[in-house]
This record gives structure tokens, C-alpha cells and sequence, in this order.
């Protein structure tokens, strides 16, 4: 084994020590003289070094070094990245914070230092206007910012709309997941970060393949959504949840953070109001606001440039889009019965129609009318 492959074991042996983070392995680094030093220090010189023979005993290395050899060969034989706390190519806004992974395991070619990084989380249980307000945000974003890349969790509800946005408007987009990348959960969404991977975004973990899936990694990825970003915006929150958890992760590393409100009778604007309330959170009308409040610059609209305009409705689809305005439960399979026509026929209807913004999916299989 050549010496860059070596360093690559026990940098993620390294990252696999459970109390380690990217703060306390620089320290505990230092303290042994550099990384080779650490891995073959005996216990006796990691005690007088003040580093912690208990914690890092020398079978304990032995033993990690070895779990970490399979897992280089893993992310190798897969195309999978791995990123140090020490390295150049670690994510520079990441490596301010100091409770940020050792390592970080990046699947797709994403830049996650690009010029404008805006993390996106929500509830998963989101309405169809704040998954229309993401697409729409999204897509006003995309148009005036340059660089810009996406970030969220990959979740049901607002995370995976944020993706879904992002995909249409054909910017990166980045999915933080809380397990290994030999898996995707919710495994509903496999085909999207698939999607995801071949756009030129990218799926990252802090953790090796085979990991558990396990509530409090859920809750440990938030800090990673809004370490890689410059801001973070919660669409929609119920009064608990994970993204005010990320929201006051962002804050508490000093980034902006915006919230989008809603009615004081919306259960799932609880979150978002609070936020703003507390002055957590800028109140978020929409992408000009946050781009003038991040003092960024959009790009030039292009000259003669022409305003879209939807293509005539038959009268087919106007029967169609008069019951999903009156049947926000409905699903295709509804739709096609209320309809009296074949699913297949209705379910290409429904694609083209939401191709052609006439129609938004949302959680559940369901559909329901743009806000315009």
C-alpha cells in the first residue's frame, strides 16, 4: 500500500472514533506530532502526550485501522470521496465550525465550496403551498444567482421539494443523509438521489457504509445542512421539530438564517413564526429578499428576453384541474375515476401538466393547483 492510500485509512480510522470531532481531532493531532505519530504511539507516550490512553489505546487504533482498510475499499470500489478536517478539499465553511465531522463521505462530483451554498429544510409533512413556495423560490434563486447550490436532507416533505426544485431548475443540489452511502433512506427516494448524483450534485454523510440508521444521527446531520451553507431557510415547521433544530445550528454558527411565515392557525407555520418572532429568523417573502439580504449579486437578465406563457387548456385538462382544486385529497387513481378515463391516459395528463407548471405533486401522490 502506497502512502497517500495509508493516509486515507487513518484519516477515516480517525473519523471513527465515536467522541471525535473536527475540533478535538486537531487537538488530539497536534498533540501527537501528526497523524502517522498517532496511529503508532504506544499507549505510555499517548498518556505523557495528554491525549487519552483509555479512549485511544493502541488495540483500539489496531482494531479502527482495520475497519477502515474495508471502508476504503468500499468508498474506492463505489467512487466515493473522503474529505479530512485537515485537508484543502474539506468544505471551508464546514471548517468553522467546531463540532463538524473528522471526515465526510461525498458521493457525486458537487463543489460544496461553490460561491452561493442556501440550505433548504422543512417539515415532512409539508402542505402544497410551502412545497410550491420552495419550487418557486428555488427556481427565482436559480435564475438571478450564479453558483449556486442546494443543500438539504434528503427527507420527505420540504427536503426532498428543495431537491426536486433544485433538479428542475438545474442547479446542484446536495443531500445530507444520517447513514452510510451503501443505502438512501427513505428508500422512496433512491431514484431522486440517483438523480441527484448524475446533475452534478452530490450525496454526503458523516458516516461509514453498513451505520444503523438511528434517531440521533438524524439530529447530528443538521449541523452539517448548515455548516456547508452560507444561509438556511425553513419553510415550514411544526412548534418541534428538525429544521428549527438546524435553524438554531445555523444561527449559533453565525449564519442567516430566514423563515417563511404563515397564519397563526397553520400548524406547521408554528416553527416558522416562532422563529421570526424570537428574531431567530428573518421573515422570507421571497429569493429577492434573500438576496439582498446575503448582499449578493444576480446576474444580468438576458436581453429580450420573453416572458413564458402557458399553452392553451383543453377542455380535458380543465375538467381535470377543476377537481384537484375541489379534491385536494385526491389522488391520481382518483383522478382518473372522477374522470371516467384510463390511468394510464390520466397519469400522462397529469405529467405533461406538471411539466408545463400547471400542477404541482405533492406528498402522497397527490396534486394541487400553483400559487401564482
Amino acid at each position: 500500500m502506497n502512502a497517500d492510500a495509508i493516509s486515507r485509512q487513518m484519516k477515516i480510522a480517525l473519523s471513527m472514533f465515536k467522541k471525535l470531532n473536527l475540533s478535538t481531532a486537531r487537538e488530539a493531532i497536534a498533540r501527537a506530532g501528526g497523524l502517522d505519530r498517532f496511529f503508532s504511539m504506544s499507549d505510555t507516550e499517548m498518556a505523557v502526550a495528554g491525549i487519552g490512553a483509555d479512549a485511544f489505546g493502541m488495540s483500539r487504533r489496531r482494531a479502527l485501522m482495520k475497519d477502515a482498510g474495508a471502508e476504503m475499499a468500499f468508498a474506492c470500489n463505489s467512487h466515493i470521496d473522503t474529505l479530512f478536517c485537515l485537508d484543502e478539499d474539506y468544505p471551508r465553511r464546514l471548517a468553522l465550525c467546531d463540532d463538524a465531522p473528522v471526515l465526510l463521505y461525498r458521493l457525486g462530483s458537487c463543489c460544496l465550496d461553490s460561491a452561493h451554498m442556501v440550505a433548504i429544510v422543512g417539515t415532512r409533512h409539508a402542505t402544497a403551498q410551502g412545497v410550491d413556495f420552495t419550487r418557486r423560490f428555488v427556481a427565482d434563486l436559480a435564475a438571478k444567482i450564479p453558483d449556486l447550490v442546494i443543500v438539504s436532507g434528503l427527507a420527505y416533505g420540504i427536503d426532498i421539494a428543495a431537491h426536486r426544485a433544485a433538479l428542475d431548475a438545474g442547479v446542484p443540489t446536495v443531500a445530507v443523509v444520517a447513514h452510510g452511502l451503501d443505502s438512501i433512506y427513505p428508500s422512496a427516494h433512491r431514484q431522486s438521489a440517483a438523480e441527484i448524483v448524475r446533475s452534478g450534485g452530490a450525496i454526503v454523510t458523516e458516516y461509514p457504509s453498513g451505520t444503523a440508521i438511528m434517531k440521533p444521527y438524524f439530529l447530528a446531520r443538521n449541523r452539517i445542512v448548515a455548516g456547508l451553507c452560507d444561509c438556511t431557510v425553513v419553510v415550514e415547521s411544526a412548534a418541534h421539530g428538525g429544521a428549527l433544530a438546524t435553524a438554531r445550528i445555523a444561527s449559533d454558527y453565525n449564519r442567516d438564517v430566514f423563515a417563511v411565515p404563515g397564519r397563526l392557525s397553520d400548524p406547521y407555520s408554528a416553527g416558522t413564526n416562532r422563529l421570526i418572532a424570537s428574531r431567530t429568523a428573518s421573515l422570507l417573502p421571497d429569493a429577492d429578499f434573500l438576496i439582498q439580504a446575503m448582499g449578493w449579486t444576480p446576474a444580468a437578465a438576458p436581453a429580450n428576453e420573453e416572458p413564458r406563457l402557458f399553452r392553451p387548456v383543453s377542455d380535458e385538462e380543465q375538467r381535470l384541474l377543476d377537481i384537484v382544486a375541489a379534491n385536494p385529497t385526491f389522488t391520481s387513481a382518483d383522478i382518473a375515476a372522477a374522470l371516467a378515463l384510463p390511468y394510464a391516459r390520466v397519469a400522462d395528463m397529469l405529467f405533461h401538466m406538471e411539466m408545463d407548471d400547471m400542477l404541482i405533486s405533492i406528498p402522497g401522490g397527490r396534486y394541487a393547483l400553483p400559487n401564482y
